[in-house]
């Protein structure tokens, strides 16, 4: 156990300096970077597809797919005029900052723009690697049950916002909605819960605002931290003799 624990440990560090690596870079390309988590079926594609089509290249954004095979996802992502690069983990769970590093290589990151990271689907494994992301999205459909975030704390537990996909089909489920918010609150007080749906009119609404909210944080920490570095320089600069 002693082992497998300091085994466990140098990985996460190795993908920590790693992810520091990509934080630095998409931060001097002033890129809101979103790591968007879920299961299998919670809808994270179909929800990206309609949110670049919705947004018709109002904000420019790119997108990193995630699965262990095909190119599938990449290419509905492409159809909607956002450039896409496809990262296949094969036997892997999950992305890991030096995958994101090298994704990173083969795109054209839109200046001040968001970059979408759809994570493989899985519940467990995603959570524990940080990509370099500025804020985690875990996305979790109504049709899923009350009791997923219980099951499977830490992708919650971890989650900046959490979107309630398939919201429309309510009416048609045995599913307490309310239970599934407080199941959320539970492991994760402080995460937005916002509700959606992808098909038919003002399903993405809540999200988008979100988004656009975040964008917007994003460009002025940025601006901040500019202005703080021009201070000092000139600072330093007075101090000369």
């Amino acid at each position: 156990m002693h082992r497998t624990v300091e085994i466990e440990q140098a990985i996460l560090a190795k993908n920590d300096a790693y992810a520091a690596r990509n934080r630095a870079r998409l931060g001097a390309g002033g890129i809101l970077s979103l790591n968007l988590l879920a299961g299998p079926g919670a809808g994270k594609t179909t929800l990206l597809v309609e949110t670049l089509r919705t947004l018709g290249g109002r904000i420019p954004a790119a997108v990193i797919e995630g699965d262990q095979q095909t190119a599938n996802d990449a290419e509905r992502i492409r159809a909607t005029g956002t450039p896409a690069v496809q990262i296949n983990t094969g036997k892997g769970c999950h992305l890991d900052a030096h995958m994101v590093g090298h994704a990173l290589d083969e795109l054209e990151l839109p200046p001040d723009g968001v970059l979408f990271i759809e994570n493989v689907g899985n519940l467990v494994c995603p959570a524990a690697f940080d990509l370099g992301e500025d804020r985690r999205v875990t996305l979790l459909s109504v049709t899923e049950g009350e009791d997923k975030p219980l099951k499977y704390p830490d992708i919650f537990e971890t989650a900046d916002l959490v979107l309630l996909t398939k919201t429309d089909l309510l009416p048609h489920l045995d599913v307490d909605l309310a239970a599934i918010e407080r199941n959320i609150a539970r492991i994760n007080p402080v995460a937005r819960i916002i509700h959606t749906f992808a098909r038919g009119e003002g399903g993405l609404g809540g999200w988008l605002d979100w988004l656009g909210e975040a964008r917007r944080e994003r460009l002025a920490g940025l601006a901040a931290e500019s202005e703080g570095r021009a201070s000092r320089l000139r600072a330093v600069a007075e101090a000369l003799p």
